[in-house]
């Protein structure tokens, strides 16, 4: 007998999200497919090990295809947020951003590309690679090619699987292919925005475009965006995210990392003033790693299964969307 996924007043904020057409699926089984989505991210388990009274395996998967694809889960997240502002749950005082890399499972390899978008992607690789070569090395390669006839056919292979592993958001590393979650949460440990990357991908890049989608709708205006302080650890220090914060006119709680500081102090006076950081708000920052455990309890986010990023991007936003929907019943109560 598997537990239930979802209790009534759990169920009350999640069912006005989920589209119903003319012709289908029926209202009284659309919980009953949406508890299955939750207990396959939940368990890790495969689709097909899923238990009978989530219905047909293929239906539900199906179902969670048409809602991936049609943006409910990502809908979701954005409406509870809303709520949330509503009732003045969302603490805006204090924005901790952080990442977490993901081990992906071998079944998350393998992505399917249509031959058209690989051949486009190929192109442009090819391009860029052909601009970055200049003058004798690009000759040098091309002697190399007429020497061997299958290095050419070689090097395109090794092209064709970079660009497979690059659409699918999968980073080579020490550990084999990873995935790499960069998110943004409030005072209360709830996630306000999130960005997936391939593993491998840097965490300084990454820190504006998490802050830019933070939105949280207020009862008139524009949605917030702009939060008072926002945290990060040594990584997040550079020039360009400390100019960003500071246009903003948002509190930087950021350490400075030793080798910037001994560069600023060789150049003396024209260094500029000495960086320093709220230490008090600093050690609020350990919010987004307690985030990051609650999404790792699920089995299925913890590890990447999925061989699309859209369909793990589509999990995710549905573990944090659970994690409002917790602290929301609990209010409520």
């Amino acid at each position: 007998m598997t537990r239930a996924q979802l209790t009534d007043d759990e169920w009350g904020f999640v069912g006005p999200y989920l589209p119903v057409g003319e012709y289908g699926p029926y209202p009284s089984r659309l919980r009953q497919q949406f508890e299955g989505v939750i207990w396959k991210f939940r368990s890790g388990a495969q689709w097909r090990e899923m238990p009978d009274r989530f219905g047909a395996w293929s239906t539900v998967h199906n179902r969670f295809r048409q809602w991936r694809d049609a943006g409910v889960f990502e809908a979701l997240l954005e409406g509870l947020i809303a709520e949330a502002a509503k009732r003045g749950r969302v603490d805006l005082s204090l924005v901790s951003v952080d990442s977490t890399t993901v081990r992906a499972h071998h079944d998350a390899a393998g992505m399917r590309l249509g031959e058209d978008v690989l051949d486009a992607l190929e192109r442009a690789a090819a391009e860029a690679e052909a601009a970055r070569q200049r003058g004798g090395a690009a000759e040098q390669g091309g002697h190399g090619d007429v020497g061997d006839p299958g290095r050419a056919e070689r090097r395109r292979v090794r092209r064709r699987r970079r660009l497979r592993l690059k659409a699918a958001l999968l980073g080579r590393s020490r550990g084999g292919q990873t995935s790499k979650i960069h998110l943004a949460a409030d005072r209360r440990c709830r996630p306000l925005a999130l960005i997936l990357t391939a593993g491998q991908a840097a965490d300084s890049p990454q820190f504006i475009p998490v802050l830019g989608k933070i939105r949280v709708p207020g009862p008139v205006g524009r949605p917030r965006t702009r939060p008072d302080a926002v945290a990060g650890d040594k990584a997040y220090s550079s020039r360009g995210n400390r100019t960003h914060l500071r246009k903003r006119k948002i509190k930087v709680v950021i350490p400075e990392k030793r080798d910037q500081a001994a560069n600023r102090k060789k150049k003396g006076r024209h260094g500029g003033r000495p960086l320093t950081h709220d230490a008090g708000l600093y050690q609020e920052r350990n919010t987004v790693e307690r985030l990051i455990n609650k999404f790792k309890a699920w089995r299925g986010i913890a590890t990447r299964y999925d061989k699309t990023p859209e369909s793990y991007l589509a999990g995710l936003h549905l573990r944090a969307s659970m994690i409002w929907i917790k602290d929301l019943n609990q209010t409520t109560h």
